[in-house]
């Protein structure tokens, strides 16, 4: 019986900023090549070589203008934003690449399935099946206003619309059946027609007829991702996700979301190897235990407080600039309708007796999930011991400096997890559905 073995996916957006906000002020991290195609080729090539399942990018699709009413600290000081389009970026790393999956941010709330499946699918065909969608039900009235919405539907409406948006796409993608491009010239058939049918899909929110445009592509349809974290967006990550990828502060989190996941996946008749859950960790390495101390120390004290503050009022959709940075973060008083989403954000700080700056900064340094520093060895022990402890199934990478924590991983910890036998020397298929089930 073949071991099980650990799933890798690196975490990209194509700005200044991942989850470690101070991370592109490193002398070592790459900044004016943002706007440059190479530096897309050369991460996917990186990542690839690694042998990682897959690469995806978050997106934002606005800029957070809520901290002061305005964007001037998230903008300024380097924040999340999102200055390119993934959708255009992804093929150029699909000509750089053969097996590495590549994914993409799309909102289920303001693009229509007819779209979503036409560009998944090319996607699919351009990258010869390595195509995965992560899914959002997006929650910002900012991104709202983008597209001519005054604000978002409550959550139970966003989740319900994206569940007829994926009935809508399965339907679309499975409009072609195989062999309907027939490509005969001698016959002058060039397709068959019988083996293509309407979608013909009528839901409260959303309608299309079909045919799909774009013939079946080498997966059928994409790999789907999934970050949701309340209960109705753990239904819908249960019932469509194949990868899940889940923001937990420490090990014991991790493993009772992981059971609560793979226990719900039962009630949609989906097996739990059908899906994988990924938390996401940031690492800091070193030749030495103190060496690796000294660099989380010296990228850490690179965050900024008020971009810290300006990221959490984004994140829970209230304006921090109002209460004071020194102030203990247990007197904070938050409206009852946002104090969960202020709680769980700061998960872990408040028992420190941190001042709200002290946690906006420490938020900043990872957005709270696990930050491992130490040798390529501690590392690979930390990660094998929270796969072998069914706390995952592996691990979403987000980078600390770049593009050199990436390149350091793939040269310093991957081989220490192939040698143990956890993780793939070499791709066992071609596309990233198999990746996902070797």
């Amino acid at each position: 019986m073949t071991p099980r073995q650990m799933h890798l996916v690196a975490f990209l957006m194509t700005g200044p900023t991942c989850h470690h906000h101070g991370a592109w002020r490193h002398p070592e991290s790459a900044v004016d090549d943002l706007l440059d195609p190479s530096r897309y080729e050369h991460i996917a090539r990186v990542l690839e070589a690694g042998k990682f399942d897959a690469l995806f990018f978050a997106d934002i699709l606005g800029l957070y203008d809520l901290y002061e009413g305005k964007y001037d600290t998230m903008v300024g000081r380097g924040g999340q934003v999102c200055l390119l389009d993934p959708a255009v970026i992804l093929p150029i790393m699909a000509r750089v690449t053969s097996r590495i999956g590549l994914g993409l941010t799309y909102s289920s709330t303001f693009n229509h399935p007819y779209q979503v499946a036409r560009m998944l699918s090319t996607l699919d065909h351009m990258s010869h099946g390595r195509a995965a969608w992560n899914v959002v039900a997006s929650t910002s009235t900012l991104e709202a206003r983008n597209f001519g919405m005054k604000e978002m539907p409550s959550r139970a409406q966003r989740y319900d619309r994206a569940d007829e948006v994926l009935e809508a796409c399965s339907a679309l993608w499975e409009s072609w059946e195989e062999g309907a491009l027939v490509l005969d010239k001698a016959s002058g058939q060039f397709a068959d027609p019988s083996r293509i049918h309407y979608a013909d899909y009528e839901g409260k929110w959303i309608s299309t007829r079909g045919p799909l445009t774009a013939p079946r592509s080498p997966q059928g349809r994409p790999v789907i991702m999934q970050a949701g974290s309340s209960e109705r967006g753990r239904d819908f990550g249960a019932r469509w996700g194949e990868i899940i990828f889940t923001l937990q502060h420490e090990k014991s989190d991790m493993q009772e979301f992981y059971a609560d996941f793979k226990g719900r996946m039962q009630k949609f008749g989906r097996a739990p190897e059908e899906c994988v859950v990924l938390p996401s960790i940031d690492v800091v390495i070193g030749a030495t235990e103190s060496i690796a101390r000294e660099q989380a120390d010296y990228v850490n004290s690179l965050v900024d407080t008020q971009l810290g503050m300006a990221q959490i009022s984004g994140h829970i959709g209230i304006d921090l600039s109002r209460f004071d940075p020194e102030q203990p973060l247990a007197d904070i008083e938050i409206e009852e309708g946002s104090r969960g989403s202020f709680d769980v954000i700061l998960q872990g700080t408040k028992r420190e007796g941190l001042t709200l700056g002290e946690a906006a900064r420490r938020f900043a340094t990872s957005e709270l999930c696990p930050q491992l520093v130490g040798t390529p060895e501690s590392i690979a022990d930390r990660l094998t011991d929270l796969f072998e402890s069914h706390a995952c199934d592996g691990f979403v990478l987000t980078p600390t400096t770049f593009p050199g924590m990436y390149e350091q991983f793939c040269r310093s910890v991957v081989p220490i997890l192939q040698q143990r036998g956890v993780f793939r020397r070499d791709y066992a298929g071609a596309t990233l559905r198999e990746h996902l089930r070797d």
